[in-house]
């Protein structure tokens, strides 16, 4: 049951806060249009069509003084995001003008918006379901195309189809069930529905399957991978950085212990988005700052998702390289040999010795900008081998939804063990529903209003 402050009016400043071309305040509820009405001088906005966009001037009505000249979009429930009455006033960007028309409007009979009301209501008016309202979140913080386009394909609605079509054939078997148990005509009964339940568990547990061999990829869509780029001193890991970012974000010198502190910047790698970590350069050093910069390293290594390990290809390998070798050998990684402009030093086939069998080794010269290519393409063949058309595949890229597909996957697994165990049906059953339960919080059927709490706290206020 909705309480009364889910029927009031709201209202947010929906563009990000500084000087642009246009801010944007937004209204939504039965009384967002008299709200608007009270404060703008132009055309009666409860006269106009929907979906159209209104010129004006927005005046505070007590001191008649004119506050800005504007634009005021009025649109009319149902076909609205919030299936509410939604006014949008575009306004010329900046913090005094965007506030002091948001201050007049809460002045007028709207109350401030809590963080992600909007789509909050949309959620609770059935405009969307929850995977789709959390993929808005997903597109707004969307790191490059890829992502976005995989955070579009959920705001469409293909998870929820996916999840629903899963919930209702769970749903046709379970019913099936219960005619079998209450109205037993033949004798064979109990072994026709433990027949009916295993097909049915076995086909829906497959498709979790592939749902989730998703996960992986599509966790790194919207988190971005921690990459951290390591090597010893002045073997190039800040140049390596400054082209990646195509800027020069790093200092580099010929200096060795330059960097001395973790720079983390984010960086799109052929559709992966890399949180790029340049450490300092790990070697023994008595110099007290340099020394808390290769702890830092050390430990961006271990909270790293991919290591790129840069060797200096002009020079013989080095006890500090052995070492490198050795504290990255259980992350994945990949070993660049850089400087190969230079006369080489290193003996490749003794560096192989020292990796995986599976292991390659990737030469470049960053300064020539040779072998970088070949570097991008292993990023993504890393990340992105199996799946080639991410933007089409439905992809599980939340957590939430990864953690109850898993537990989704387990019920279905204790389905079959307790047909194994010829268990009685109704217990098996239990699985089952829970099973269908669990998919349901993935889209919403079936929430506490304490996850939506929780969720919709997460969005920016005008969203």
């Amino acid at each position: 049951m909705k309480t009364a402050t889910e029927f009031d009016t709201i209202a947010a400043i929906s563009t990000p806060p500084g000087e642009g071309a246009i801010s944007i305040v937004r209204l939504s509820g039965e009384e967002a249009v008299q709200c608007a009405q009270k404060i703008f001088a132009g055309q009666n906005l409860q006269l106009v069509s929907s979906h159209t966009i209104n010129y004006g001037h927005i005046v505070d009505p007590e001191s008649r003084q004119e506050v800005d000249e504007v634009m005021v979009s009025v649109m009319r429930a149902p076909k609205t995001f919030t299936r509410e009455d939604v006014v949008e006033i575009n306004c010329h960007g900046g913090i005094v003008a965007t506030n002091r028309i948001l201050q007049l409007v809460l002045s007028n009979g709207a109350r401030l918006a809590e963080p992600g009301e909007f789509t909050k209501r949309a959620f609770l008016h059935g405009r969307i379901d929850l995977s789709q309202a959390e993929a808005v979140m997903d597109l707004i913080r969307a790191k490059t195309d890829r992502s976005m386009k995989v955070a579009l394909n959920q705001l469409d609605g293909n998870l929820s189809h996916l999840i629903k079509n899963l919930r209702q054939d769970i749903l046709g078997v379970l019913a099936q069930v219960e005619v079998n148990i209450d109205y037993p005509e033949y004798d064979d009964v109990e072994e026709m529905t433990t027949r009916l339940l295993k097909e049915k568990a076995l086909e829906v547990r497959q498709r979790i399957k592939q749902l989730l061999s998703t996960a992986k990829q599509g966790k790194v869509l919207r988190e971005g991978l921690a990459t951290a780029i390591v090597g010893r001193p002045n073997v190039g890991k800040s140049s390596l950085l400054n082209h990646l970012l195509h800027e020069d974000k790093a200092i580099v010198t010929d200096v060795a212990g330059t960097t001395r502190d973790v720079i983390e910047e984010y960086v799109n790698v052929r559709g992966v988005p890399l949180k790029l970590v340049d450490t300092a350069g790990i070697r023994e050093t008595v110099d007290k700052v340099e020394k808390i910069g290769v702890a830092r390293s050390k430990h961006a290594i271990e909270q790293a998702d991919l290591v790129m390990l840069v060797l200096n290809g002009s020079e013989p390998l080095t006890n500090e390289d052995r070492q490198l070798l050795k504290l990255t050998a259980t992350k994945k990684r990949i070993v660049l040999l850089n400087k190969m402009d230079l006369t080489r030093g290193i003996e490749v086939a003794q560096l192989k010795e020292l990796l995986q069998p599976d292991e390659e080794i990737l030469t470049t010269s960053v300064l020539k900008n040779q072998g970088l290519e070949q570097l991008e393409a292993r990023i993504a063949e890393l990340f992105f081998g199996g799946i080639e058309n991410s933007q089409t595949t439905v992809m599980v890229t939340n957590a939430r939804h990864i953690a109850l597909l898993n537990q989704a996957e387990k019920a279905l697994t204790s389905v079959l063990q307790g047909i194994s165990a010829k268990m009685p049906v109704d217990l098996i059953q239990i699985d089952m529903t829970n099973c269908w339960d669990l998919l349901g919080e993935i889209t919403g059927d079936s929430y506490q209003d304490e996850l939506l709490n929780q969720l919709f706290s997460q969005f920016c206020l005008g969203k």
